[in-house]
């Protein structure tokens, strides 16, 4: 089977995000992109995950096309397609967009997530943020990819890489890294800080965020040159 080894990559991330709690239904998908090959695979709309097998997987470039595959691919495949585009020269390998329910939240409130503490921070380096209103021609013209443009437009002034997740208002989430296995990792993390986030804001609603030196202390421990945490 052509890009075999693509497709059963993404069929296994997309097998295991029931697992992580933060799917419903069939409300997430997971695409995997090889710069190499210019294409990248992605889940078939509205197949669960139980029967989703690599021969599901749908192979499209990144003009859109399908190149593998016989079934309908995911219908947020223009967004996830407008993501590699836009961040795949910054090592954006993997995309999952979930519709995980505290930072669903946040995405309906209009609200960035707050780096309160350490464990935001070891992740994220600054707030989550949320992207703004789409317009009505936005939502009724070509939706999804309009989605990826104006989560784009977030990271003008953030690098994608430092800050990779995002809500997208009314929505919900879209997280990704340089392997499937570290996208899903922060997409459970973002659920995991955005639960985190809004219980400080029950108990303090005036809460400050992490001074700067505590976010950038814990951030450069596990990422870039200087990372020390972990093993080698």
């Amino acid at each position: 089977m052509k890009y075999e080894a693509l497709r059963e990559s993404c069929a296994l991330a997309n097998k295991q995000l029931p697992a992580t709690g933060l799917v419903d239904i069939t409300f997430g998908n997971v695409s995997v992109y090889d710069p190499e090959e210019g294409v990248f695979a992605i889940k078939p709309s509205g197949v669960d995950y139980d029967v989703l097998t690599a021969k599901d997987i749908v192979v499209l470039d990144l003009e859109g096309e399908i190149v593998s595959g016989k079934l309908r691919p995911s219908s947020d495949t223009p967004t996830h397609r407008y993501l590699y585009r836009a961040f795949g020269e910054q090592g954006v390998r993997a995309v999952v967009h979930t519709h995980s329910r505290t930072a669903v939240a946040f995405a309906q409130a209009a609200m960035s997530i707050p780096h309160y503490g350490t464990t935001h921070c070891d992740y994220f380096n600054g707030p989550v943020p949320v992207t703004r209103t789409m317009t009505q021609e936005e939502v009724e013209g070509e939706y999804e990819w309009e989605t990826g443009k104006v989560i784009a437009e977030c990271y003008k002034k953030i690098s994608p890489m430092e800050v990779p997740a995002v809500l997208v208002r009314n929505h919900g989430p879209f997280a990704w890294g340089p392997t499937p296995e570290k996208a899903l990792e922060t997409a459970f993390a973002l659920e995991i800080v955005a639960e985190m986030g809004w219980k400080t804001r029950l108990l303090n609603p005036q809460a400050p965020t992490a001074p700067d030196y505590l976010l950038n202390k814990h951030y450069s421990r596990k990422h870039g040159k200087d990372a020390y945490y972990g093993q080698a």
